[in-house]
């Protein structure tokens, strides 16, 4: 669901996808580096990590990447249909990176929506 939800927006998956617990994603294609996506998302309260693709003409300080993890996701108990949601943020923040407050907006949106979904083993 996250790799139909970037493939859709015009994002390649370069690694990962439907069977895997990582995606790795080039955010070339809508003219970020991997640096500006993770800076953009983490501001909207969502983290993932830049990270260097095969042949990236980018340093591995800036990337031409980011790297998504869903075993933080699956262990609050997030389902295949919820990932459309998680897709979904990821997009309207890097579509929104350079409009703070649009960040912010995000950001609401994506603690209200993980509040469905408590961190296993911490008290409520």
């Amino acid at each position: 669901m996250l790799a139909n939800g970037f493939s859709t927006a015009g994002l390649r998956i370069v690694a990962g996808g439907t069977g895997n617990h990582m995606l790795l994603v080039d955010t070339r294609s809508i003219g970020m580096t991997g640096r500006q996506a993770e800076e953009a998302l983490i501001t909207a309260g969502l983290v993932v990590n830049k990270n260097t693709i095969p042949f990236d003409p980018e340093s591995p300080m800036v990337t031409s990447g980011i790297r998504i993890g869903t075993p933080a996701l699956t262990s609050r108990d997030l389902k295949a249909e919820d990932m459309e949601n998680v897709a979904g943020f990821i997009i309207e923040a890097l579509n929104a990176r350079n409009d703070e407050v649009k960040l912010a907006n995000i950001g609401f949106e994506v603690a209200k929506f993980s509040s469905r979904f408590p961190v296993p083993g911490l008290d409520q």
